[in-house]
């Protein structure tokens, strides 16, 4: 009987699948196999590319998980009172105007190439739901989830297939919304510790002819299924679809951008020891390779006792990669085209309390952006001298996806169905673009 004749149930020809995935790949198909995805990170279509910024090809986005404090980092207020102060002294940067918290003194002398957005604003103040709008631009619902940014740019950017993935995240946890309904080519690469490399990614004890004989196998076995069902059902194209892009990816010659190893002492000593630190320096080797949305996370800003102490150990480290990967992308002649984002779920409030603490604060708050055709040294928007209330340019998470999506020349009101025909964008319900950024 031939291959071509053979039919399988769906118990068998999953079985066959999961046997022939973890034989070649050293994988089981579903969790982070079937995120691996790809399209061409950066042939943009050109009458999508004319609607925006269109300057940065790719997007380092790295999100400061648990709230960080904004009056002691982006928007020191060194006229209030010590109530408000605590601790943290305002020093100058290379802008005049411009101060930031003592802990960000690398990034002080790079404040010529970055925007502050002193104007954030929410009403999400628990940690979930604050980082969950953040990255969509829409409240957390229980009957949909939402895409996140780097998936709306793998939607809209409307690349081809290639080997790499258009969406990698370092270091987030499984509650990212990643691709939310959108199909799971768009959803992320999802990595671990960046210094691990990415595991499982080459033939698992088997020669590339055996190799090969699987695949075209698999491919006459699944003949009539996919004839049935692949275009009527998501999940048969999700399943399909993360073994090829798993065999693009592995097949990459490109592959070698995940493995840490390659990069010169001097680099790790310049961006730092810390796993955050490795996740930053994964996210410009990526970049090289035109990977077009890179999202690093960094935990541990939920500072409601001591916040002082605990902002003199985590602070250096975010200041010392970010002013490492500024550095590093205009050495290499890749910051115009690389948009830098620092964001987080919600600020802290201004009062310190009894405990050296603050609270969730989403009322008030700070984010930046940097290169990818950002004019650096302004910053936007302003709160009071308390930091307590926005007092210029309020700014929402719809307006700061927008804003993204607006430096990455993509449509931020462009509509994308959901399965149950309901409309989104990348800009939220009414998010603009904060136009002005840019030059």
């Amino acid at each position: 009987m031939s291959h071509s004749h053979l039919k399988l149930d769906e118990v068998s020809r999953r079985g066959f699948l999961a046997t022939t995935a973890k034989s070649c790949f050293g994988l089981t198909i579903g969790g982070a196999a079937a995120n691996f995805f790809n399209q061409k990170a950066i042939a943009a279509d050109p009458a999508v590319m004319a609607t925006g910024g269109a300057k940065a090809k790719s997007v380092i986005y790295l999100f400061m998980s648990g709230g960080m404090t904004h009056l002691d980092t982006l928007d020191p207020k060194p006229e209030a009172s010590s109530e408000i102060r605590g601790d943290c002294r305002a020093i100058q940067t290379n802008v005049d105007g411009i101060q930031l918290g003592h802990c960000l003194p690398g990034l002080a002398k790079q404040m010529d190439k970055v925007a502050l957005i002193r104007s954030m604003s929410t009403t999400q103040g628990a940690h979930a739901q604050g980082r969950y709008y953040m990255r969509t631009g829409y409240t957390k619902r229980s009957s949909i989830v939402h895409p996140s940014a780097g998936s709306w740019a793998s939607q809209l950017a409307n690349n081809q297939g290639g080997e790499l993935p258009p969406f990698v995240t370092v270091n987030c946890s499984s509650s990212h919304p990643g691709a939310g309904f959108m199909e799971a080519r768009h959803a992320p690469l999802p990595l671990g510790n960046a210094s691990s490399g990415l595991q499982n990614s080459k033939r698992h004890k088997i020669s590339e002819d055996e190799f090969d004989q699987q695949l075209s196998l698999r491919k006459q076995l699944d003949a009539e299924f996919d004839a049935r069902y692949f275009k009527t059902q998501k999940n048969v194209r999700d399943y399909s679809e993360a073994f090829d892009a798993a065999v693009r990816l592995m097949k990459s010659k490109d592959l070698e951008a995940f493995d840490l190893s390659k990069e010169s002492k001097e680099a790790h000593l310049l961006y730092g020891s810390q796993t955050f630190s490795k996740g930053v320096l994964l996210a410009r080797r990526l970049v090289e390779r035109g990977v077009r949305f890179i999202e690093v996370e960094f935990g541990g800003f939920d500072w409601h006792v001591d916040n002082f102490n605990q902002m003199e150990d985590k602070i250096p480290v975010l200041d010392q990669a970010l002013s490492a990967l500024l550095k590093d992308l205009e050495l290499k002649g890749l910051l115009d085209s690389t948009l830098v984002v620092v964001g987080t779920e919600f600020g802290r409030t201004p009062e310190v309390k009894s405990n050296a603490g603050r609270n969730h604060y989403p009322k008030a708050f700070s984010c930046l952006m940097a290169g990818g055709g950002i004019v650096g040294g302004q910053p936007f928007g302003s709160t009071d001298e308390n930091g307590a209330q926005v007092t210029t340019e309020k700014t929402t998470a719809e307006d700061f996806n927008a804003t993204i999506a607006y430096a990455m020349g993509l449509p931020h009101d462009k509509i994308v169905n959901s399965p149950s025909k309901r409309p989104f964008r990348m800009g939220g319900v009414d998010g603009k673009p904060i136009t002005s950024l840019f030059g």
